[in-house]
């Protein structure tokens, strides 16, 4: 074995090391607030909309710096926009300790970015190191995402139990400190190797000839990822509060989440492969809604049998979000089309996610109970079902032209920095009817 290959595995070993830190961070600041919101507004006298406001701002980060990420690692390099977007969370989740709550806030936002880029930039990091294991190491990176999530929901009251909410909180910043050290060394190995191929940027929306903000397809795809994501975040930021008040002590409401995301672990890999291998994924669709709506249903006519229904949740949770995903695979025609679909539909998704915990908490502190907003989610499965099942159908999207595609195929090297929004195609294997 030559020195130069001993170097080349150690990197990969490196590299892998520094995947599996950067996904088990990129969930666990975000979930682990929401069982001690309670603390929090009694803490700093928080009203009811600004408690909604923090539940919200995570997940508007999602979508606003999913499109900075890209810019970032085109001048910086991935590598170092990573160990970045690492110390940016261990710095936010050490500010929202700070006792003010503008600190608090701010915190939460500066988490929320850092969350952002490195999530946008995982698959840009598989795609140039583990082109040859992207279906493997994505569908890795999911189930540790989700793992870390569901662990820092379920550990959050115990932890607060034991030493406050600052307890609770501050423990996260240890383990991304530890991945941002980590990815020390490749980002100084990064910045002495660039070349001249990693100027790869996020194809824009629109380009010059086409643009799929004119696909109903595309459109309908993007919907319905936003509605799925819409309806997770809302459950994963409300569903301890709304289990207490329907008398559930706090540490079984916040094992509850845990285990709604626990669910969707599994799933997050049997999905993928089923619909990859139907060609009509339309009675997924109605599977997913129709557990969305017994769940909601149940809670709403018999809460006191809680653990049943969150566990319908965690099917329609867990489901759902990898089947959109997967159609943004599925619906595209090439590499470069899924990639530009996925960047349309993360960042729209998410800004549609975002304002559902925020609304939800409005509705809340007006009414003064669950029954209307969980009334309204109800209603939103029938425009996530609706867009699901056009997004479902046999098709591809198709720009207005091909010239855009023409332009911009060669960005997308597999040694490339590709542009986040790539992660769909990555994640899931074009299936034989999409050639």
């Amino acid at each position: 074995m030559t020195t130069s290959t001993r170097i080349t595995r150690a990197t990969g070993l490196w590299t892998l090391i520094g995947l599996v830190l950067l996904t088990i961070n990129l969930r666990a600041a975000i979930t682990g607030i929401s069982p001690v919101l309670g603390d929090l507004q009694d803490t700093f006298g928080l009203s009811g909309v600004e408690v909604s406001v923090l539940t919200t701002l995570p997940v508007l980060c999602l979508g606003i710096f999913a499109s900075v990420a890209p810019m970032v690692a085109r001048r910086l390099g991935a590598e170092v926009a990573i160990a970045g977007s690492l110390f940016m969370i261990t710095a936010g989740i050490l500010l929202r300790i700070v006792p003010s709550s503008v600190a608090l806030f701010a915190g939460t936002v500066l988490a929320g970015a850092g969350i952002a880029m490195g999530n946008v930039l995982m698959p840009a990091v598989i795609k140039r190191h583990f082109s040859d294991r992207v279906g493997s190491l994505t569908g890795m990176a999911m189930m540790l995402m989700a793992a870390s999530g569901a662990i820092a929901a379920g550990l959050a009251v115990p932890l607060d139990n034991a030493g406050g909410w600052r307890v609770a909180l501050a423990v996260w910043a240890v383990p991304s400190l530890i991945a941002a050290l980590a990815w020390g060394p490749l980002a100084l190995r990064s910045r002495t190797e660039r070349k001249a191929t990693a100027e790869t940027a996020a194809a824009p929306l629109k380009t010059e000839g086409g643009s799929l903000l004119r696909s109903p397809l595309a459109w309908a795809v993007a919907v319905f990822m936003g509605m799925a994501s819409l309806m997770f975040y809302v459950l994963m930021s409300w569903l301890p509060e709304i289990m207490q008040d329907h008398g559930f002590a706090a540490a079984e409401a916040g094992m509850m989440v845990s285990v709604m995301m626990i669910i969707g672990i599994p799933l997050g890999f049997l999905v993928p492969v089923v619909a990859a291998r139907m060609r009509d994924q339309r009675v997924m669709i109605l599977g997913v809604a129709a557990s969305m709506a017994i769940g909601l249903v149940g809670m709403l006519i018999a809460p006191e049998a809680g653990w049943l229904w969150v566990s319908v949740l965690g099917l329609a949770t867990g489901s759902a979000f990898p089947l959109a995903y997967t159609l943004l695979s599925l619906r595209s025609p090439s590499p470069l089309v899924a990639a530009r679909l996925s960047g349309m539909a993360q960042t729209g998704g998410y800004l549609l996610a975002g304002f559902g915990p925020l609304a939800v908490g409005v509705l809340h502190s007006v009414t003064g109970g669950w029954e209307v907003s969980i009334r309204l989610l109800l209603v939103l499965v029938v425009p996530e079902t609706i867009f699901g099942l056009l997004a479902a159908r046999p098709g591809f999207v198709r720009p207005d032209t091909t010239h855009a595609e023409g332009h911009l195929e060669h960005l997308i090297e597999p040694k490339d920095f590709t542009p986040a929004s790539n992660s769909a195609a990555a994640a899931v294997p074009e299936p034989a009817n999409a050639r």
